[in-house]
């Protein structure tokens, strides 16, 4: 079984975390959503607080790491060094870094996506440090899985099933939610 682990920090943007949680586990995958703040009750940018499954001290290795975005939520998950290690071994290792809105800035600060073309929420662009940064709602390149925002998170989940899963997995399911 395919595993994830999503990483919440205070401020996180509870739509984008939460369907990206949702269709993941529809889809079969091990998920695990994942406080950096070492409490196990995070609170979102709106104020909807989230009880998760485990603080960062006890993760286990998963096949991709998934950074929702929001404001603070994006600089406080830039500002953890634990996470910024992880990220950079799943990196050279080619595991799957998935990164949505504000987010993907996260891996843009780290310089990850010099050779890379990436999307981020629109004004961030400049953040992003993409080889180029793209308008589209999903771009995947290489390794590095970006979107958006809060419209594009089914679509964003989707793309992780396909690439941890296969297309018929996120065809049936996006048929069983009714999208698209």
């Amino acid at each position: 079984m395919k595993k994830v682990n999503i990483f919440f920090a205070e401020g996180f943007e509870e739509v984008e975390a939460l369907t990206v949680v949702d269709i993941l586990r529809r889809a079969g995958i091990e998920t695990s959503m994942v406080s950096v703040t070492g409490e196990k009750m995070v609170k979102g940018s709106h104020g909807i607080k989230v009880e998760m499954d485990k603080t960062f001290n006890v993760i286990e290795d998963a096949d991709a790491i998934v950074l929702p975005g929001g404001m603070p939520g994006t600089l406080n998950l830039k500002a953890h060094e634990g996470l910024r290690k992880l990220i950079n071994d799943y990196n050279v290792q080619g595991k799957l870094l998935c990164a949505i809105c504000a987010a993907p800035t996260v891996y843009g600060s780290m310089g990850l996506l010099k050779e890379r073309h990436a999307t981020c929420y629109p004004g961030m662009e400049e953040e992003l440090n993409a080889f180029e940064a793209l308008d589209d709602a999903v771009v995947i390149d290489d390794n590095f899985i970006t979107s958006r925002g809060v419209g594009t998170a089914i679509e964003f989940a989707l793309a992780i099933v396909r690439n941890l899963i296969d297309d018929v997995t996120a065809d049936k399911l996006a048929s069983s939610i009714v999208y698209k």
